[in-house]
């Protein structure tokens, strides 16, 4: 039974990698560079983490070693991921220009309505590729996420996450303010430290800036502007520029730097397939096939260098 709706000529594959990375790179957080992007990865990729003790000491002649050097690593491990779906061309013929389908009985994909399938599947690509980023879980059509990887069960031992009061207009700066007292020392001041803040979180942070008279605003706001000082720009919170991942569960956080976030996909290897197929010379149907295949997954570097709020 095909899924309702489409229709043409039998795209496959030659810039399949152009179209996964548009759908996968396209993903809010990829797109603004809120992660390091891994690509070419076919299934695991190790990321090396060093650490050292005291290094400094009194010179001398002699060289003797100081200090420790510990080699550990984190194992990026990406997921196949597929979809497909098959749609009526009888269904397109009140949405589609009929011309654009031809006139005889065995009617074909035209080549921009194959182009404007894939972007479609694309962008649902990209959306779920956004939350699983964040909030991924070991499911059908997921993968762990960052978020699973650093609160809850299984997640490495880091400072107990936060969880404050109900979160609002009046209450979130003081919240962002923990955060920011647990960032490490080692971190603060890192040109890529961000605070990543749900959607939820970031509409109650530029409401709070337009004014209710707390934590040193005034009545006014802003710039006095009131609620309309903000246009879609950028924020920041004690000098840390803020991130909204759409991804993330609406009452969590995450301080860490760019650096120790990775995404990890296979944009060029052999896995990656989009395929756009008219059935009509193969069952004599009036359908058509859309199949896209790729992998990807993310992995934290340290999450000893990340604050966490929310459960």
């Amino acid at each position: 039974m095909p899924n309702p709706v489409t229709a043409g000529k039998t795209y496959a594959g030659e810039f399949a990698g152009k179209y996964i990375a548009a759908a996968l790179l396209s993903a809010p957080t990829l797109e603004q560079g809120g992660v390091t992007i891994l690509p070419n990865v076919a299934f695991k990729q190790v990321i090396q983490k060093v650490a050292t003790g005291t290094i400094v000491t009194d010179a001398s002649c002699a060289f003797t070693p100081t200090g420790t050097v510990t080699l550990t690593e984190s194992v990026l491990e990406t997921k196949e991921l597929q979809v497909n779906i098959e749609l009526c061309k009888n269904d397109l013929f009140a949405n589609w220009q009929s011309a654009e389908l031809g006139y005889s009985g065995f009617k074909t994909l035209p080549k921009t309505f194959a182009d404007f399938l894939i972007a479609h599947v694309a962008e649902k690509v990209a959306a779920a590729t956004e939350t699983a980023i964040w909030s991924g879980t070991a499911t059908t059509g997921s993968y762990l996420g960052l978020k699973a990887k650093l609160i809850g069960a299984g997640a490495p031992a880091v400072t107990t996450p936060l969880v404050g009061a109900a979160l609002n207009a009046g209450t979130v700066i003081g919240e962002l303010g923990r955060i920011v007292d647990l960032i490490p020392a080692s971190l603060y001041g890192n040109e890529g430290l961000r605070i990543y803040v749900s959607q939820k979180i970031a509409k109650l942070y530029v409401r709070a800036l337009g004014g209710f008279g707390a934590s040193g605003l005034g009545a006014a706001g802003t710039n006095a502007q009131g609620t309309q000082w903000f246009t879609n720009g950028s924020l920041s919170f004690d000098g840390i520029p803020i991130f909204m991942a759409n991804g993330l569960g609406a009452d969590n956080a995450i301080a860490t730097t760019v650096d120790n976030l990775y995404f990890g996909c296979g944009l060029l290897n052999s896995q990656n397939e989009v395929k756009v197929l008219d059935m009509a010379d193969l069952d004599g149907s009036a359908n058509v096939r859309v199949i896209l295949r790729y992998n990807a997954g993310v992995e934290i570097g340290f999450a000893s260098d990340a604050v966490t709020y929310g459960a």
